[in-house]
């Protein structure tokens, strides 16, 4: 595991304000810290620079791990994961109350791989909204 620099962790954070950059989820009130992610691993030869990096939630860290392409279920086919200082969210996903949508290939295998939609977090992001931090800005 690469190490990353305080200062690049500062700015992951302060560019993601405080939210996971792949599901919106905010890391306020959160009992774990969320991770710093390589977008591309360093395995596969992604660098640990601002625009590689993004801050994700357990979840979504766990679940994305080492993989850079998904399948898109409507499709079928292999397109890149959400990159998030390189796309913008809104282009790719919207909110229908607590769930996330994909509104393009990479938004919906996004969507699928990372697991938005699972029981516990439509629960946590029920939660979020009634303390006034969903959805996120």
């Amino acid at each position: 595991m690469a190490k990353i620099p305080a200062s690049l962790r500062r700015l992951s954070i302060q560019r993601a304000a405080n939210s996971c950059e792949y599901c919106g989820l905010s890391q306020l009130g959160q009992a774990a810290t969320f991770h710093i992610d390589h977008i591309i691993p360093v395995v596969a030869g992604g660098s640990t620079t601002a625009d590689n990096l993004a801050l994700a939630c357990v979840s979504c860290s766990l679940y994305k791990g080492a993989r850079q392409d998904v399948e898109d279920p409507e499709t079928r086919e292999t397109v890149p994961i959400f990159n998030p200082p390189q796309q913008a969210w809104k282009e790719h996903f919207c909110w229908n109350g607590v769930e996330i949508v994909g509104l393009t290939a990479i938004g919906r295998a996004t969507v699928k791989a990372l697991k938005f939609n699972r029981a516990i977090i439509l629960a946590i992001r029920a939660e979020e909204e009634l303390l006034g931090r969903h959805p996120p800005p």
